[in-house]
C-alpha cells in the first residue's frame, strides 16, 4: 500500500529506558519553551537598545523607543541620545535577531540535507564566496557607485556566484548527494578563503585591511534600518519554506531509501534545501559578515531540548538563535567599551565550551534521541 509524507511520524521512536545506561534527557514542554523564548525576544531587543558605551538610563531608552514607535516628540537637546537608541542600537539589535534566526534555521536544514552533525550554513562555501565580494568593496572600492549598498550587494552577488559554482561541481547524474555537497563546499570554502586572505595582504591601506578582517570575523557595526527589510524578507521566506517542508525533512533525516519509501523525492528536496540555504546564508552574511558557530550550536541545543522532529526544531531554533545573537552582540559592544569585538570571536568563545559540554552528554546523539 502506498505511503505518503503525511504518515511520517512526528518524531523517531525511542526505546524505553531499562535502567542499565544513562537516562534519556528530559524534554522541555514545547509550549512553555516557546512562551519563554517569545517573551525573551522583545526583552532582549530592549536590552540591545539600552546597553552600550553611552550611559543612558532605562527611563530615557524606554521613552525614546516609545517616541520612535508612536511618532512622539522629543526635545532638541535629546536628538543625539534618541539617534543612538533609535537609529544605531535598535536596528542593530533587530538585525542581530534576524541573522541569528536565519543562521539557526539554515543550520537545521543543512544538517538534515547532508545528514552530517558537523554541518552548518557555511559548509556549502557560500559565506566564503560572499567574503570575496565584500573584500573587493572594503579593500579596492569596487561598486563604489552604489554607495552604502555596495558592500551588501557585492557580498550577496558573490554568494550567489559561489552557490552556482558549488552546484555545478557537486551535481551528478544522480543529482546532489550529501557527500559530494560536503566535499565540494569544503573545498570551495578553502579556495575562497585563500582568495580573501590574498586580498587582505595585498591591501595598501591599513584601515581597509582592518575593516576587511572585522567583516570576516562577523560584525553588526554597520547595521541600519535600510538593511533590515532585505535580510528579514529572505529569512522569513526561508523559514516559511522550511516550515512547510518539515515533514519531508523528517523523512530525509532517516536516509534516502526510507524517504523514498515514504513518498519523498530526496534529490528534489535536497535541491530545494540547497537553494534556500544558499539564498538565506548569502542574505544574512551580506549584512553581518561571517558569524560562525550559531548555525552549528543552536540546532544541536534545540534537539537536546525538544527532540529531532523538525516541526519542533524549526519553531525553537530560530527564536533561540535570535535571542542568543542579540546578547552576543551586546557583549561585543560592552566587554571592551568603547572598543568593539567582532561578534564571530565571541560566538566561538561561547560556542566551543558549550558545544563540548553538549557532546559530552552521553545521552545525546545527532538526529534522534
Amino acid at each position: 500500500m502506498a505511503t505518503s509524507v503525511d504518515r511520517i511520524p512526528s518524531k523517531p521512536s525511542r526505546p524505553a529506558h531499562d535502567g542499565t545506561g544513562p537516562a534519556p534527557p528530559r524534554r522541555v514542554p514545547l509550549p512553555i519553551l516557546l512562551a519563554c523564548l517569545c517573551a525573551a525576544l522583545p526583552l532582549s531587543l530592549v536590552c540591545g537598545a539600552a546597553l552600550g558605551a553611552s550611559g543612558l538610563s532605562w527611563a530615557q531608552v524606554t521613552r525614546y523607543l516609545w517616541a520612535g514607535l508612536t511618532g512622539g516628540a522629543i526635545g532638541p537637546d535629546e536628538v543625539p541620545a534618541y539617534t543612538i537608541v533609535w537609529e544605531l542600537r535598535l536596528p542593530r539589535a533587530v538585525l542581530a535577531a534576524v541573522v541569528g534566526a536565519g543562521l539557526s534555521a539554515i543550520g537545521v536544514a543543512v544538517q538534515a540535507m547532508v545528514r552530517n552533525a558537523l554541518a552548518d550554513p557555511f559548509v556549502l562555501g557560500i559565506s566564503s564566496g560572499a567574503a570575496v565580494g565584500a573584500n573587493a568593496v572594503l579593500i579596492f572600492g569596487a561598486l563604489g557607485a552604489l554607495g552604502i549598498w555596495a558592500l551588501s550587494t557585492a557580498a550577496f552577488l558573490s554568494a550567489l556566484l559561489a552557490m552556482l559554482l558549488v552546484y555545478a561541481v557537486a551535481r551528478t547524474e544522480r543529482g546532489l548527494t550529501p557527500l559530494r555537497l560536503v566535499l565540494t563546499g569544503t573545498a570551495m570554502y578553502y579556495g575562497f578563503s585563500a582568495v580573501t586572505t590574498f586580498m587582505v595582504f595585498a591591501a595598501e591601506r591599513g584601515e581597509a585591511a582592518r575593516s576587511a578582517m572585522m567583516w570576516l570575523l562577523g560584525s553588526l557595526s554597520g547595521a541600519n534600518w535600510a538593511a533590515v527589510p532585505i535580510a528579514a524578507g529572505a529569512v522569513l521566506a526561508g523559514l516559511a519554506h522550511l516550515g512547510w517542508s518539515a515533514r519531508r525533512l523528517n523523512a530525509l533525516a532517516l536516509g534516502d531509501e526510507t524517504a523514498a519509501a515514504l513518498g519523498v523525492d530526496a534529490g528534489r528536496l535536497r535541491k530545494e534545501l540547497f537553494l534556500v540555504s544558499a539564498a538565506v546564508t548569502g542574505a544574512v552574511v551580506a549584512v553581518s559578515g561571517a558569524i560562525g558557530f550559531v548555525g552549528l550550536m543552536v540546532p544541536h541545543a534545540a534537539r537536546m531540548l525538544v527532540g529531532a522532529d523538525h516541526r519542533r526544531l524549526l519553531a525553537v531554533a530560530p527564536l533561540a538563535g535570535a535571542v542568543l545573537l542579540i546578547w552576543v552582540d551586546i557583549l561585543s559592544r560592552v566587554v571592551l567599551a568603547p572598543a568593539e569585538l567582532p561578534v564571530g570571536v565571541l560566538t566561538a568563545v561561547i560556542g566551543v565550551p558549550c558545544f563540548i559540554l553538549l557532546m559530552r552528554r552521553r545521552a545525546y546523539s545527532f538526529g534522534g534521541i
